[in-house]
Parts: structure tokens; C-alpha cells; sequence
């Protein structure tokens, strides 16, 4: 799944054009790392965070996403 493709599952944005946004401002963080391409391929267990709250990428069949409890 791609970074934009997965901040819109998780309904953190509303549209495509909203992911660029706030992949282009910086606000959004991939194991721990700032990230700007909105096509990033994500793998099962990486984290991404935006807004101080971080979801973890979940293995196939593990359900739906997973919202870790930290905070930075």
C-alpha cells in the first residue's frame, strides 16, 4: 500500500489532493523518519505518524489498522 493511499484508509485525510498536502508540509513520518513521497511503498509493521499519533502498517489478515499508544 502506498503512504497517500494508506493516510486515506486510516481517514486521517479525506482526499488524494489532502495526502499530498500534508506529505509536502513534512507532517507525516514513516519509521520515525519525515516523509515526502506520497507513492512511498509501505510494508506490514511500519509505523507512520501524523499528529502525534503513530498507526502501524498491519499484516495481511490481521484485521484493520492498528493505532499504537505512543506519543512522542
Amino acid at each position: 500500500m502506498k503512504l497517500d493511499q494508506f493516510l486515506k484508509w486510516q481517514g486521517l485525510v479525506s482526499t488524494g489532493g489532502e495526502a499530498k498536502h500534508v506529505i509536502n508540509d513534512e507532517l507525516v513520518r514513516v519509521n520515525g523518519l519525515t516523509e515526502t513521497r506520497r507513492g512511498r511503498k509501505l510494508f506490514p509493521g511500519d509505523s507512520v505518524s501524523l499528529q502525534n499519533k503513530e498507526y502501524i502498517v498491519p499484516f495481511n489478515g490481521a484485521g484493520g489498522p492498528k493505532l499504537s499508544n505512543s506519543e512522542p
